[in-house]
């Protein structure tokens, strides 16, 4: 069991958009054939659902490895985690932004964690996660650290 999990999935209002895809469809096929029209945006707009659904990256903290999206880190080679919201967050994910950093950021979720990397032979200076639930998961990274390092209070 994880200490920690969390799915990225898309808000509400992700899935709405692509609804458009429906009408597009029937206005450029109605000359042809109106059913095809029906029928084609029907298929773009659960192929655009599904593949936003499919595509939603997990955020997980367990067995002493962070895991965000595709990629996993050792607990112990990460420093101090640091949640970040609102004008903060869109300064992480924009001018305070380094671009040898990790990224699993998603745009319908605001809120972001900054997960240092302190092994010196990774050249990727941190992690930058975008999490709902921002403060919790810093402060599992923190616990999950310092539970694998023993005392750990002198890590950074």
């Amino acid at each position: 069991m994880p200490d920690y999990r969390e799915r990225l999935w898309p808000s509400a209002w992700i899935y709405i958009a692509p609804l458009l895809l429906i009408p597009a469809s029937i206005l450029t096929l109605a000359p042809v054939s109106l059913p095809a029209g029906i029928v084609t945006g029907v298929i773009l707009y659960g192929a655009t659902a599904g593949a936003l659904t499919i595509t939603s990256p997990t955020i997980e903290i367990g067995d002493g490895m962070l895991r965000a999206g595709r990629a996993e880190i050792a607990v112990e080679h990460t420093g101090h985690a640091v949640a970040s919201f609102d004008a903060d967050a869109r300064a992480e994910t924009g001018v305070r932004l380094d671009a040898r950093a990790y990224l699993v950021i998603r745009g319908w979720v605001k809120p972001v964690v900054r997960i240092p990397i302190v092994d010196a032979d990774d050249p990727v200076p941190y992690w930058l996660v975008s999490s709902r639930r921002a403060s919790e998961l810093a402060a599992a990274v923190d616990a999950a650290r310092l539970g694998s390092t023993g005392a750990g209070a002198d890590r950074p």
